[in-house]
């Protein structure tokens, strides 16, 4: 990759960002080590905890997701990478820095080096696409030589060259937000904070978003830490997630480990709104816990690995000497890696269910007893 000249240029303590092409090992960008935040209430009013203790690790030049319902205490956490909230307790680690010990002078030298992008964009409507972008170089105090041969670069990345003199007012909310990126980039960071930003967006205009950040983080190494409540956002881009729920990371890991095999309760109500995920309504209801006479169990099987490639299905209605019924079924990328999910039904008579798990045993095929029905 040769040096343009938002990787060439450095001035005024604006550091150029060390190109990669992926992430070579799982070195932590952003660690939290027992990070606690307590807010006091106001006005004799009692306070409130948002996080309980945190420690969780973002890989270098990774995209890492962190997901959890409102009031889960996402926000809080990303805030504290920045500097923008203080722990209670603990430490918040960004490239080996305690950002909570930092002067203003080192603190403001942190915040040029980590972008945000946010959901409602925070543009200026009075300045153009162009001045938008420029205005942290400005804040650096960088020339306008040096601001000009950082924003058309970028203008260029994100797909809005042609777009630089118009003002937020003339642009669609996926423009608004490619200008918001844009902006996060200006400084050359080497950590990029999403902050739900994609939320206000279409599923289209969504996607596009996602694979500008996607080609980002290939092309330029950079580390993406993202919070949202959108199952497919996370499952889309990102490589690593952690699940918060009331403050605490309930679950982590790898993305398709996580979607495909969810330990915690929060998580599977999280993913219980994919698609595939979820049965029909008109089915669900019908469900009981447990079989009576004459009832079938509908099972769900996932597909992923060394399952993919194999016809079990077929190998499991011989095996069962039973017929087999094909519920609902979906193919899917998770993280980039495919999985394919599907619903059967067969007779729950003790002999038929002890054939079928021991298939499942034998093949290692993953399993999920959704329950019975007629």
């Amino acid at each position: 990759m040769t040096n343009s000249p938002i990787s060439a240029r450095a001035a005024d303590g604006l550091q150029p960002l060390a190109l990669s092409s992926a992430p070579s090992d799982r070195v932590a960008m952003v660690a939290f080590e027992g990070v606690t935040k307590h807010f006091e209430g106001a006005n004799g009013q009692p306070g409130f905890t948002a996080l309980g203790g945190i420690d969780f690790s973002v890989a270098r030049g990774a995209i890492t997701g962190i997901i959890g319902r409102s009031g889960a205490g996402k926000s809080t956490l990303i805030r504290l990478v920045n500097g923008l909230e203080v722990p209670t307790a603990g430490h918040v680690l960004v490239d080996g820095v305690d950002v909570a010990t930092l002067e203003d002078t080192d603190l403001r030298a942190l915040r040029r080096s980590v972008g945000m992008i946010f959901q409602h964009f925070n543009l200026l409507s009075s300045r153009t696409v162009y001045d938008n972008v420029a205005l942290p170089l400005e804040i650096a105090g960088l020339d306008k030589a040096a601001i000009a041969a950082r924003v058309r670069p970028l203008l260029d990345l994100v797909g809005l060259s042609d777009k630089e003199r118009r003002y937020p007012a003339e642009l669609s909310g996926g423009q608004k937000q490619r200008v918001g990126i844009a902006r996060a980039l200006a400084t050359e960071p080497k950590l990029l904070l999403s902050d739900e930003a994609t939320s206000a967006l279409d599923p289209e205009t969504t996607q596009s978003i996602l694979e500008l950040l996607r080609n980002i983080n290939r092309d330029l190494g950079l580390t993406v830490l993202l919070i949202t409540h959108e199952m497919e956002v996370v499952k889309t881009i990102a490589s690593d997630v952690a699940v918060i729920d009331r403050g605490l990371i309930v679950e982590e890991g790898r993305t398709f480990d996580v979607f495909t095999a969810p330990r915690h309760e929060t998580t599977r109500s999280l993913l219980s709104g994919l698609s595939g995920a979820k049965l029909p309504d008109a089915i669900a209801r019908k469900l009981k816990p447990l079989p009576e006479p004459g009832d079938r169990v509908l099972v769900r099987l996932s597909f992923f690995g060394a399952t993919a490639e194999q016809p079990l299905i077929s190998k499991l209605m011989t095996g069962l000497g039973s017929d087999v019924n094909i519920i609902a079924g979906t193919i899917d990328e998770i993280a980039g890696e495919p999985y394919g999910s599907l619903v059967i039904s067969y007779a729950a008579t003790p002999d038929i269910v002890a054939r079928a798990d021991r298939f499942y045993a034998e093949t290692g095929l993953a399993t999920e007893v959704l329950g019975y029905g007629a």
